[in-house]
């Protein structure tokens, strides 16, 4: 059992695979963290000897029973560890079949705009609230894209979740800077990585995506990040000493 003391209380959503599961593994290898992970399937992590952590199934397609969950879990690791830092990494997201908004099924949109807009919203409001009597500084990440700031036919629910999510960082920020002790707030995008959505869009029907090409391109010449390079990049973002100085940034600086 890890008994260093608590200095980092780490959330992170969509940690079962992916650049998620990198993320929680690295954060995993850091002494004195506290980590939460979050995946709508089983979360498998190998830490250094001692380390634990703890593992959630959630559907992120129904975030509220899962606020409620994690505002009292914050609650209690604050009440424990009340000076340590306290984050939240949201990366959980889907991509729904690539092809024209007008094909797409109701039920299918409404799923989309849940867990890549609803649940970054609800989960954001749980971990301010829940995390309020820290003395601690506290982070919220919010894992966005650069289709949520260049639109991209054949991916219009994806674009529009991800662009409402860097509008959210924006507003809340705002709200942050007026608290005492305000969270810091800053949606990210994370660079091109090798995960199965970059697989999604390369294999995608090109008459229903027209830059099917282009992502294929991207796959032969080499220039995916790994999830482990790209996990190295957000952490260094999530440390650096100006975090929430931009809310809205890609891992390459400023946007």
């Amino acid at each position: 059992m890890n008994t260093a003391p608590i200095q980092h209380i780490v959330v992170v959503t969509g940690a079962s695979r992916g650049l998620g599961h990198a993320i929680a593994s690295q954060l995993l290898a850091q002494p004195g963290t506290r980590l939460l992970a979050i995946a709508r399937s089983d979360t498998t992590l190998i830490g250094p000897p001692g380390q634990v952590y703890e593992s959630w199934r959630a559907d992120l397609a129904d975030p509220v029973p899962l606020a409620r969950r994690l505002q009292d879990w914050l609650e209690a690791a604050v009440a424990q560890s009340p000076d340590a830092a306290v984050s939240m990494i949201h990366n959980a997201a889907m991509l729904s079949a690539p092809g024209w908004l007008a094909a797409a099924s109701d039920a299918e949109l409404s799923v989309s705009m849940r867990v890549n807009l609803e649940a970054p919203l609800v989960l954001s409001a749980a971990f301010l609230r829940s995390t309020a009597a820290s003395r601690g500084v506290r982070k919220l990440l919010l894992i966005s894209s650069g289709l949520g700031r260049r639109a991209m036919a054949g991916a219009v629910p994806y674009c529009a979740a991800k662009a409402g999510m860097d509008h959210l960082a924006r507003a809340l920020a705002l709200e942050e800077a007026q608290q005492a002790g305000g969270a810091k707030v800053v949606s990210l995008a994370p660079g091109v990585i090798a995960t199965d959505m970059q697989m999604q869009l390369r294999s995608a029907d090109p008459a229903l995506f027209p830059e099917q090409e282009r992502f294929a391109g991207l796959h032969a010449s080499g220039a995916l990040d790994s999830p482990e390079t790209a996990a190295a990049k957000v952490l260094r973002v999530l440390s650096s000493a100006d975090f929430g100085s931009e809310p809205v940034t890609d891992v390459r600086g400023s946007a």
